[in-house]
C-alpha cells in the first residue's frame, strides 16, 4: 500500500505532504529519513486540518508560524508552518521535549505601564504619535524581558527619565480589539514625581508628541475608556485585577 505521505526533495530542504490521517510512526520515519538528505524537513498544513497539525506536533515537528495565503477559489487559506532542523535536540530527550512544547503553546503579549503622579495626585500621561487617545507611559515586553525591567527601560526612552518601578498596582486583560491579539497589562507604581520634573523630560519624538500630569476626570477625555478604567482601577488600588479595566 503506497505511503499517504508525498515526499519533495528541494535546495537544503524535504517538504512533507499528507491528507486525511497519517501515522505518527510512520511519519516520524519519513522524517528521520528525510534529515539524512537535506538539514531541515518541513511541513504545510491547512490551519483549519487539526489533525495534521497534531501528528506533525507529535511527530516532532516545531510549529514555526503561519503563512497566509489565498486558496484557489480566493478565500483566504492560511498554512501551518512546522519544521525541524538536523541540529534540533532529539525530542525524548528532555530539552528537545521542551522545546517542541514551546513551539505550539499559546503565548501572550504582555504590556508594562507606569502609573506617575505629582503631589496633587494628577497622574502623568503621554498623548502618542501614532494614535489620538493618551495613554500611561511604558509598552510592550520584549521576549525574555522581565515586565519590572521593560516599564523602566520604556520610561527612560519615551521621556527620558530614570523611576524605578516600586511595585505591581494591577494586573489588567485586554480582550481581542481593532485588530490585536489579546494581551495583559501589567501596571507598575512609578510613585510621585514633582510638578516640576516634566521640565526634565526628553520625548522619543517618534512615540512621543505631549506629556502631563492629568486629574482623573482629564484622564476620562483624553484617554481611551479601557485606559480611563484601568488609571482609575490602579489608582484605587482596590482591585488588583481587571478585565479592560472592569
Amino acid at each position: 500500500m503506497p505511503s499517504p505521505i508525498t515526499v519533495t526533495p528541494g535546495d537544503g530542504v524535504v517538504r512533507l505532504a499528507w491528507t486525511g490521517e497519517v501515522s505518527t510512526d510512520e511519519l516520524r520515519r519519513e522524517i528521520a529519513e528525510a534529515m539524512t538528505e537535506q538539514p531541515r524537513v518541513e511541513a504545510l498544513v491547512d490551519a483549519d486540518d487539526a489533525t495534521a497539525q497534531r501528528a506533525a506536533t507529535w511527530a516532532g515537528l516545531h510549529r514555526e508560524g503561519v503563512r497566509r495565503g489565498v486558496g484557489p477559489d480566493g478565500e483566504p487559506r492560511d498554512q501551518i508552518v512546522f519544521a525541524r532542523l538536523v541540529t534540533d535536540e532529539p525530542v525524548h530527550e528532555p530539552g528537545g521535549f521542551r522545546s517542541l512544547l514551546n513551539s505550539f503553546l499559546p503565548r501572550k503579549r504582555a504590556i508594562s505601564q507606569m502609573l506617575v503622579r505629582d503631589p496633587d495626585g494628577r497622574v502623568l500621561l503621554c498623548r502618542l504619535t501614532y494614535k489620538r487617545d493618551w495613554d500611561l507611559p511604558g509598552g510592550v515586553v520584549e521576549v525574555g524581558e522581565s515586565p519590572q525591567v521593560a516599564v523602566q527601560r520604556e520610561v527612560e526612552e519615551e521621556l527620558g527619565l530614570t523611576i524605578e518601578p516600586r511595585g505591581l498596582l494591577l494586573t489588567d486583560w485586554l480582550p481581542p480589539w481593532g485588530g490585536w491579539d489579546d494581551a495583559v497589562c501589567l501596571v507598575f507604581d512609578g510613585g510621585t514625581l514633582p510638578t516640576a520634573a516634566l521640565a526634565d523630560v526628553v520625548m522619543q519624538e517618534r512615540e512621543i508628541r505631549d506629556v502631563r500630569f492629568c486629574t482623573l476626570e482629564e484622564v476620562d477625555e483624553l484617554a481611551a475608556d479601557f485606559t480611563a478604567r484601568r488609571v482609575r482601577a490602579a489608582v484605587g488600588g482596590h482591585e488588583p485585577y481587571t478585565e479592560s479595566g472592569r
